[in-house]
């Protein structure tokens, strides 16, 4: 009697889990009815619609990469990069230490085998000539 019993609880149990599971996929089942009367597929919507929401990504495609004594330093934005370009190596190479790969004048001097007081002279001149260049290309900021 024992056991016809213990069977008859376990066959309750296994029709209340079947139960459960198919009213939970019954339930999604239904939820994803629901989306699908609100939700219009990308394939129907003309091109005007499609722009608005249209995102595009625009990785890498400003990024220039200038090489300095077999280092890549990654320059973002076509207009430094541009007038970057403008500049001979040794110049360039002074402002891409400094500024983009964060190195001392001493550092630099280093590498470039000069006198590090040379370093500093040079990139203030550089950088008198960059914002030259600036201006020329109708650039500007307001003095300090």
């Amino acid at each position: 009697m024992k056991d016809s019993e213990e069977k008859r609880i376990q066959n309750q149990f296994g029709g209340f889990c079947t139960r459960v599971l198919k009213n939970e996929a019954n339930r999604i089942h239904n939820g994803y009815s629901r989306q699908r009367e609100w939700e219009e597929p990308l394939d129907h919507m003309g091109p005007e619609e499609l722009s608005q929401i249209a995102v595009e990504d625009r990785y890498f495609q400003d990024d220039h990469i200038f090489e300095v004594l077999g280092i890549p330093v990654v320059v973002t934005g076509d207009v430094l990069a541009e007038i970057l370009a403008q500049l001979p190596e040794g110049k360039r190479d002074i402002i891409l230490l400094s500024f983009f790969l964060e190195m001392t004048d001493r550092e630099i001097a280093e590498y470039l085998h000069i006198v590090h007081q040379t370093v500093s002279k040079r990139r203030i001149g550089i950088l008198k000539e960059l914002r030259k260049i600036l201006e020329k290309e109708g650039y500007g900021w307001p003095e300090l």
